[in-house]
């Protein structure tokens, strides 16, 4: 395997863990707008976009552009299974069809 698709699926990953803190800052009350967007939470979120940002773009030198959207879309399914462990939320069924869906779209444009 190539390793800057393992960088950008490593992007990915960032990605979804920044979602899940801002995720996280979002479901919390504050004492006045200005703690709602300057806590460690919502700081160490957007770093980790930040990063993930960096991460990609290191990623694009190696890759010819076809694999991106494909691997990008992979987040829709960390961000599920984050979400499950970190919020318990509930996996329903339309949650998985979605996911089934986006899984059959790279699995037919691998084909």
């Amino acid at each position: 395997m190539n390793i800057y698709l393992l960088i950008l699926i490593l992007s990915v990953i960032v990605a979804s863990f920044a979602q899940i803190l801002l995720k996280k800052s979002a479901a919390q009350t504050y004492s006045s707008p200005i703690r709602e967007y300057l806590n460690v939470y919502v700081i160490c979120g957007y770093g980790m976009m930040f990063l993930s940002m960096f991460i990609t773009v290191m990623a694009y030198r190696g890759l010819d552009f076809s694999n991106v959207p494909v691997v990008e879309s992979l987040g829709y399914v960390v961000v599920m299974l984050l979400s499950y462990l970190f919020f318990k939320e509930k996996i329903t069924r339309k949650k998985l069809l979605g996911m089934a869906v986006i899984l059959c779209g790279i699995f037919v444009y691998y084909r």
